[in-house]
């Protein structure tokens, strides 16, 4: 049972990154612009939240400067692919590189890499829940208790309102959306700042919440995880929820076994989450034949004068 109670504990802090990396993708990809550089959005959220918190001391205000963040690098990308036209794949990753070598540069200049910092406490739950076991399951921060209701807007906003009818328009036929009067340009880029803001979130939460410190690759490849997660939900943003808590759950388990005792070869621990995500993407190209449910025009540069 103490196994049970704390594997389910920690499961949430393990998905939380995943989820919000992946709703920001969709939110993104949505519009057709296919986004590479999610890992480099999250290692900049991770280092503005962590030299935030440690110029302000408010982990709220922290959480805030990396969404700003990483939604200013992202326009970067924005400029490349939606208005210059450059190939979306190659532009991403080189936003990947660029951030990568820029974090751990300004980190190891700034005298922030290693720095503990107080960041973002749980909520104890202890005066509405008695029982100790399920207590523990609830003591989780607020940016747990937060995610749900996240999902909960924007898949509000992409199904339910027509701006949000609009940008899924734009993903699917941009010349029929301009035809229709939708500016195509100003909805990707939006939808490109909008999306790396909650990627921003995602990193903010590793560096202030999870480890309360700042290392130069902390993110560990979750960025790229999140977009086979992406693929697996079919860029469905409850689907989205559902495989973050599986792949959290997953990579929750492997330090629960390592603690009981379970020898587990350091290598293959390593290598676990990207073979799991394999065999996921493996999974859903074989049981769909119909493009994975991507938008129809995801990846392909829009010229108004191109129109047909």
């Amino acid at each position: 049972m103490d196994f049970l109670t704390i594997w389910l504990a920690s499961v949430p802090d393990f998905a939380v990154p995943f989820a919000l990396t992946a709703l920001g993708l969709i939110v993104t990809e949505r519009s057709g612009v296919l986004s590479l550089g999610a890992e480099g959005y999250m290692l900049v959220g991770a280092v503005a939240a962590i030299g935030a918190q440690i110029a302000t001391g408010h982990p709220q205000l922290a959480l805030l400067v990396a969404m700003f963040g990483a939604s200013v690098v992202s326009s970067l990308f924005a400029i490349m692919t939606i208005w210059l036209r450059i190939n979306q794949i190659i532009s991403g990753l080189a936003i990947v590189f660029l951030c990568e070598g820029g974090t751990g540069l300004i980190g190891t200049m700034l005298g922030w890499t290693n720095h503990p910092v107080a960041g973002l406490g749980v909520l104890d739950p202890a005066s509405f829940v008695p029982v100790a076991w399920i207590r523990r399951l609830f003591e989780q921060n607020a940016i747990v208790y937060l995610t749900p209701l996240i999902f909960a807007a924007v898949a509000s906003y992409l199904y339910r309102t027509t701006s949000g009818l609009r940008l899924r328009a734009v993903g699917e036929n941009p010349q029929a959306a301009d035809a229709a009067g939708i500016a195509v340009l100003r909805y990707r880029f939006v939808a490109v700042m909008a999306g790396s803001a909650l990627i921003g979130l995602a990193g903010a939460y590793i560096s202030l919440v999870s480890t309360k410190l700042w290392i130069p690759g902390m993110t560990g490849g979750r960025g790229w995880i999140s977009i086979g997660l992406v693929i697996f939900a079919r860029w469905s943003p409850w689907r989205a929820l559902a495989g973050a808590l599986l792949f959290g759950g997953i990579e929750a388990l492997i330090p629960q076994l390592a603690a009981s005792g379970v020898a587990l070869p350091q290598y293959f621990v390593l290598m676990s989450p990207y073979l799991i995500t394999l065999g996921v993407m493996i999974w859903v190209a074989l049981k769909t034949q119909d493009g994975g449910g991507a938008p129809a025009s995801i990846g392909d540069p829009y010229l108004r004068e191109e129109r047909r």
